[in-house]
């Protein structure tokens, strides 16, 4: 089964205005006019914008992994406790005294890093806060895995690419992909860290007071729940996984405090009925790890499981549907496909598989932070 067309149409410009758009694109790549703009005064600042914008894509690898090297080399928890010269940082992360200074200097343009008078280098706000975002320096580390599968990017756009990343995330595939406890361990790690910031946008934007028991599908190690019952602190839990990250879940919640307050079962939702019993079932950066058809057989299981009222709840990045927009169009898209089973959805999208699957009363409330994930709800009403 192919996956659904769920993405409505844009209308067309009027003919004349197609044609005036096309003229002015065309007047725009004419290198006289660029010669012009850049010496007229009401236009030359623009082009010197849209000049360093486009340096900057054309640049964009390299910016990439001068982030990952500083990131591998650990140089912002060295930094983050001491500022250190150019030579004593070449000493402890075995970079040749020569080499070193270009580093930090392709460091400090990008705003990681500043030097200071006394010839010290120190983190900037920014690069503090990389060190202190949970699971980023895990999440940049493991991007040279999406690197090799991009770097023939004609062949990956064609599909004649088998990717790599795949690999790193094998429970799409299916609980049988998934059994490795090595591997498990591996990214149900990163998937934890980079739970937190995803759990602190979610329960900012959602209304959890009134739910009596949450159903966490494909809700891993627990770091989301964790999240939920430490700030809901009379909502019962359950967490439904394959059993490969049940043992890790359970220490989570005991760590927590929470393990008299949530039931794991585990299970493939693939293979397996969800668990009866909860007014609210969250989806947490599940459903772009799937096809259409996967999806909708979950969100079907997801509305037999629960009562007249029940909601459902999804949280992830999106794409920007209608008016594409970084983040889910030019990463997470590109992500998805790479990983060989999911997709990238709009807000729109999710909401018509959740129609296609019986919810109504569909709400996409507006993203704090639509980097980190965006929302979808629905009820079940009969």
């Amino acid at each position: 089964m192919k996956d659904l067309d769920i993405t409505l149409p844009k209308p067309a410009l009027p003919r004349g205005a197609a044609r005036t758009s096309r003229r002015i694109t065309r007047l725009i790549a004419s290198r006289g006019f660029q010669k012009w703009a850049a010496r007229f005064p009401l236009t030359r600042r623009f082009v010197r914008s849209e000049g360093g914008a486009m340096f900057d894509l054309v640049a964009g690898f390299c910016y990439s992994q001068v982030l990952q090297a500083f990131v591998k080399l650990r140089l912002p928890e060295l930094l983050l406790t001491q500022e250190m010269t150019p030579e004593a940082l070449a000493a402890e992360v075995d970079i040749p005294q020569d080499r070193m200074p270009v580093l930090l200097a392709a460091t400090t343009s990008i705003g990681l890093i500043k030097r200071r008078r006394s010839g010290r280098y120190a983190l900037t706000t920014r690069g503090a806060a990389l060190a202190g975002v949970p699971g980023l320096a895990g999440m940049i580390e493991h991007h040279n895995v999406l690197y090799l599968d991009l770097a023939d990017p004609v062949a990956f756009f064609r599909g004649e690419v088998e990717t790599e990343l795949a690999e790193f995330w094998p429970y799409v595939f299916g609980a049988q992909g998934a059994q490795d406890s090595a591997t498990v361990a591996t990214y149900s790690q990163l998937m934890a860290d980079s739970q937190v910031l995803v759990a602190e946008d979610t329960l900012a934007t959602v209304q959890l007071s009134g739910c009596r028991r949450i159903l966490d599908v494909g809700g891993g190690t627990g770091a989301f729940l964790t999240a939920v019952g430490l700030a809901h602190p009379d909502l019962r839990m359950t967490l439904f996984d394959l059993p490969a990250v049940v043992p890790s879940a359970a220490k989570r919640f005991a760590d927590a405090g929470l393990s008299d307050r949530v039931d794991i079962v585990s299970g493939s939702f693939r293979d397996d009925r969800l668990p009866q019993g909860a007014d609210v079932i969250s989806l947490i950066r599940v459903l772009y790890d799937h096809a259409d058809e996967t999806v909708i057989a979950l969100l079907r299981s997801a509305y037999d499981a629960l009562p007249v009222g029940g909601r459902i709840l999804v949280s992830e990045p999106m794409t920007g549907g209608d008016t594409p927009q970084r983040a889910g169009d030019a990463y997470f898209a590109l992500y998805c496909m790479a990983m060989r089973t999911g997709r990238a959805r709009s807000q729109a999208q999710i909401a018509a598989l959740l129609a296609q699957a019986g919810f109504s009363e569909i709400i996409t409330p507006k993203a704090a932070r639509p980097f980190i994930t965006s929302i979808v709800e629905g009820v079940r009403e009969s």
